[in-house]
């Protein structure tokens, strides 16, 4: 069974972050493993519903404290199969751009980038500045993926629910976790 850790932060877009949680544990062979930053719980709270945290935890979800960066996913040794931090806020990205791994949600992707492993930052804000776009290039420099959160059309999608589950299937997609890929493809009809 492959471990996927999932980090939330404070940045708007939650319901990505807890769609990506879903679709990961939906699947028989991830077990993913979730840290919420104190940001996060209120963003969720305010952007999904105060009781959207604990239906994930109700499914017996693996929750990391964010401060317990003496945590299993602190570690190299600790082997997983990638991590993806959805929303990923400018502050985090900023953090893991200088090794700032001052909580777990920065140690741990700091623990993917030097063990090579898939790292996918769905860098979340808009417009950019310069400082910005230098952390991004940053973090792709040392090996992570940046996916800021851009809709796609081609799916011709019909709600806000259906833009996220896209973007949540992208993001796990770029892990290139074994077996079948999400589906994400144009379905050929008229644009």
């Amino acid at each position: 069974m492959s471990k996927v850790v999932v980090a939330i932060t404070g940045a708007s877009g939650a319901a990505i972050g807890i769609r990506v949680f879903e679709r990961l544990l939906a699947r028989p062979d991830t077990a993913p493993q979730l840290i919420v930053s104190p940001s996060a719980r209120r963003t969720i709270a305010h952007e999904v519903g105060p009781a959207a945290l604990e239906r994930l935890l109700l499914t017996g979800a693996t929750l990391h404290e964010h401060d317990d960066i003496g945590a299993t996913l602190a570690s190299g040794s600790y082997p997983t199969a990638g991590m993806i931090v959805a929303p990923c806020s400018m502050r985090t990205l900023a953090a893991i751009a200088a090794g700032l791994a001052d909580n777990l949600i920065v140690r741990a992707a700091d623990v993917h980038l030097k063990e090579r492993r898939r790292l996918v930052l769905v860098a979340r804000e808009a417009p950019l500045h310069l400082g910005h776009l230098r952390n991004m290039v940053a973090v792709t420099e040392m090996g992570a993926i940046v996916m800021p959160p851009v809709p796609a059309f081609y799916h011709r999608p019909q709600t806000v629910a259906d833009i996220v589950d896209h973007l949540a299937s992208r993001a796990i997609d770029l892990l290139a976790l074994p077996g079948p890929r999400e589906a994400l493809a144009w379905d050929g009809g008229e644009a």
